[in-house]
């Protein structure tokens, strides 16, 4: 059994869904295991990890509207708005979704649907670089 880690920094914009599936792949596809398991990690309380469809671009948008509803930016409902009025709602959209994700490997390759892709869901409302630590295990 072998295993491997790393970490990829990923620059966002401000909210939204970020597709990372394919600088994971490519990082997977360098270790050349055939068989094994990827678990994908972001290391931040107010950004999180979806597996999603990656095909059409409304799903994406319309989980981030969702979400905007969901947890409103409105600093008359939360108690913590030290750090700005976006980051109880982003704490509490990590909190709803995953922080970390469960990948097989399959044949060398990530056993994703055909239609899913592995997306970093950033919830404040300014540019950040996040953390996602990869650790892959396997033969």
């Amino acid at each position: 059994m072998k295993q491997f880690v790393t970490q990829v920094c990923i620059h966002t914009r401000g909210k939204g869904l970020y597709p990372i599936t394919g600088d994971i792949a490519r990082w997977v596809a360098c270790q050349r295991l055939s068989t094994g398991l990827l678990t994908v990690f972001v290391q931040h309380t107010s950004a999180s990890l979806v597996v999603q469809e990656n095909a059409d671009p409304d799903v994406v948008r319309d989980l981030d509207d969702f979400f905007e509803r969901l947890a409103p930016e409105d600093g008359a409902r939360y108690r913590h708005t030290i750090e700005g009025p976006d980051d109880m709602p982003a704490h509490i959209r990590a909190a709803l979704t995953n922080t970390q994700l469960s990948v097989p490997l399959i044949a060398g390759r990530l056993a994703l649907g055909t239609w899913q892709g592995i997306y970093l869901f950033e919830h404040r409302g300014v540019p950040h670089t996040r953390t996602v630590a990869l650790h892959l295990i396997g033969e």
